[in-house]
């Protein structure tokens, strides 16, 4: 077994959520995009299947043709230990603009400081930092 990859499934909005996660994490960028051609399933442009890092970690996505009676849920999600308050902060202000917050950013009997939302494209994310 190579690795295991986290593989995300979008509605029309892959590159602007790549795009997004690139503003927010350092060291993120595109490492391969192919995109839908005229007549091939999906919307002309879309991505038909893409490969990114954010902060090191590989990540694929598409842009799905087909519609579905589902989305992202907060039963999978991204888990980040932070650094430091700071970084913590920043994720939160960042990643919840136009999302939800599920737990707010607080302290909790298992953390210093933690919190839980999903994002303006309904990924899960839970942010932790315990130092």
């Amino acid at each position: 077994m190579k690795t295991i990859t986290n593989f995300l499934m979008f509605d029309g909005r892959a590159e602007e959520a790549m795009n997004f996660y690139f503003s927010v994490f350092p060291n993120s960028s595109a490492i391969s995009i192919t995109r839908y051609k005229a007549n091939e399933g999906g919307a002309e442009g879309t991505v038909l299947h893409a490969t990114f890092s954010l902060n090191g970690q590989v990540f694929m996505c598409i842009d799905s043709p087909a519609k579905h009676a589902f989305t992202f849920t907060p039963a999978m999600s991204l888990y980040i230990d932070c650094d430091s308050d700071a970084e913590i902060e920043n994720l939160f202000i960042n990643l919840s603009e136009n999302g939800s917050v599920l737990m707010p950013l607080n302290a909790y009997p298992f953390s210093k400081k933690y919190v839980w939302l999903n994002d303006r494209f309904g990924v899960s994310w839970q942010l932790n930092y315990n130092k």
